[in-house]
């Protein structure tokens, strides 16, 4: 499934290549993966808690929040999306959570990586929140009802 998301991120990021008919498909595609994102969210919170970083479904929803994001960057896949409703309240609750699981424990969400020694350690969910902001402001691009929502 990562393996999967990461193509569709690429196609989705390359703006240049993608046919009408391939956006066609991303947009209706777009609510799968949102209604995936919105059931698996939690998922990435256990990685705060849990020595191992291998978690399949973390791994899956951090990268359906990447391609969530490219989407949103994409004005004909981001009127879809701003619409689709609770993915603007699952991103700001689970950036609440993602913000109260970082104070109570290594704060693995931001990109200040753990340091021992000399060698640094990056882990997977490093970045989901400014990922969740992203998300978050472009779904409250130009969109005065999701606005007043934050």
């Amino acid at each position: 499934r990562v393996t999967l998301l990461e193509l569709m991120m690429v196609k989705v990021s390359d703006k240049n290549s993608v046919t009408r008919e391939e956006m066609i498909v991303f947009v209706r595609h777009a609510d799968f993966l949102a209604v995936c994102f919105q059931e698996t969210c939690g998922a990435v919170l256990k990685l705060a808690a849990a020595a191992d970083a291998e978690d399949e479904e973390a791994l899956v929803t951090i990268r359906l929040l990447d391609v969530l994001c490219e989407m949103t960057s994409n004005n004909s896949q981001l009127e879809h999306l701003q619409a689709f409703p609770g993915l603007l309240e699952t991103a700001v609750d689970t950036l609440r959570l993602t913000h109260l699981a970082g104070k109570q424990a290594v704060n693995i969400f931001t990109t200040t990586h753990a340091v021992t020694g000399q060698e640094e350690i990056s882990h997977p969910a490093v970045g989901f929140k400014s990922h969740l902001i992203r998300l978050i402001g472009n779904l409250c691009y130009k969109n005065k009802e999701n606005q007043d929502k934050v």
